[in-house]
């Protein structure tokens, strides 16, 4: 193993080159133009290919055409370019292949802080693209050495799955410096518990079948496949059609893949939930580090008080939240995004309370103050432009 001090955007480019990853297309943009520079020095050194494009929407799309011709892709960008990925995500989601996307989110909206964490894209990374009948894959690191083993398995499951995987970060987690280990031989991988895909190739004839099943070969263009490729609704052969019979088969394909085999996708982490407890505060990314530490703390003073850390965001993991309690979303936004479906899958009777910060973390005293304001079964006190409102 090799110990290293450094940033989670040179663990997300270790761990891309590792799990195969030979093409990188992007544009630079804080906090996430730090990855596109070490992959434009670390690619050649093994073979690959480091494109920039002139924008977000040439990049995707450079990567899009790097997978169809059997090269393991990504690219990388912040809130702003997330955004102006929407078309060819689409494309990606719909023809069913593999890419692995990395947003570094800021505080927004659009060009927001460059360099101040925020949590916006939550929803949009549900819904990254126009026509709906799909899901999506979304997983999110709250640390430089989850940071490298989330990129891992996003392209593990972007093969199994022939989807485009997004890594939900933010700025603490890309731009923050930690311990790094990273493996050198297989072996080390394999202890690590990391699994690796190598790119396969679907021969056809059926390039898009109508079933819920994974671990089908991605298209392929080239390589003597005959396959096609298309934004349209396709026949299982790949062929435009208008048919909504194929229309029908094909929606079911991309929301069932998915929502069918979650038990491969869902990933979380709960804290002291065996006892049924009071209030529960939920998180992901930066800010549950510090959830942990707010449930560690309360715990000593005797409150009961439970945590949940969502690493899997998407598909979002309904079953976890099974307890009638109070519960609160600690998020780094204003508006409040997780909240809404906490809300949605809390059992009846259970209360969902929302606390936001942008461009900082909340402090553990803060959270332990507003637990016991919430015990107690009063409102939450703030400031104005912090009001508890979602």
């Amino acid at each position: 193993m090799k110990r290293i001090f450094d940033t989670g955007n040179a663990a997300i480019t270790e761990a891309a080159i590792i799990s195969g990853c030979r093409v990188y297309a992007g544009y630079p943009i804080t906090p996430a133009t730090e990855l596109a520079e070490n992959m434009s020095r670390r690619l050649p050194q093994v073979g690959g290919y480091y494109v920039q494009g002139e924008d977000e929407l040439a990049s995707l799309h450079i990567c899009i055409g790097a997978s169809l011709g059997g090269l393991k892709a990504m690219t990388s960008t912040s809130g702003p370019g997330y955004v102006l990925f929407a078309d060819p995500y689409g494309w990606a989601i719909s023809s069913e292949i593999p890419l692995v996307i990395v947003n570094a989110q800021r505080v927004g909206p659009v060009s927001g802080i460059t360099g101040a964490p925020g949590q916006g894209e939550f929803y949009l990374s549900r819904y990254p693209t126009h026509g709906g009948n799909f899901e999506t894959i979304v997983l999110a690191p709250n640390s430089v050495q989850e940071a490298f083993s989330i990129t891992v398995e996003a392209f593990y499951l972007a093969e199994r799955f022939r989807t485009p995987v997004t890594i939900l970060a933010d700025q603490l987690v890309t731009d923050g410096w930690e311990t790094l280990i990273i493996p050198e031989t297989e072996d080390e991988i394999k202890e690590m518990g990391l699994k690796v895909i190598p790119r396969k190739v679907n021969y056809g004839p059926q390039f898009y079948p109508s079933t819920d099943e994974v671990d089908i070969p991605p298209v392929v263009l080239g390589h003597n496949t005959g396959a096609a490729c298309s934004d349209w609704t396709p026949t299982a052969e790949g062929y435009d059609t208008e048919e909504v019979e194929w229309q029908h088969k094909h929606a079911h394909r991309l929301i069932y893949k998915i929502r069918n085999n979650k038990d491969i996708i869902n990933k979380y982490e709960t804290y002291h939930l065996e006892d049924n407890p009071d209030i529960i505060l939920v998180a992901y990314g930066s800010p549950s580090r510090v959830v942990k530490s707010a449930v560690d703390e309360a715990r000593k003073q005797g409150l009961k008080v439970g945590g949940i850390r969502l690493i899997s965001i998407w598909p979002f993991p309904d079953e976890i939240f099974n307890k009638k309690a109070i519960y609160l979303s600690v998020e780094l936004n204003f508006d409040g995004q997780l909240v809404r479906e906490v809300q949605r899958v809390v059992p009846k009777g259970s209360e969902v309370h929302f606390v936001g910060k942008c461009g900082e973390l909340p402090k553990v005293s803060e959270l332990i103050e507003i637990t016991e304001t919430l015990l107690k079964g009063d409102p939450i006190v703030s400031r104005p432009w912090e009001r508890e409102a979602w």
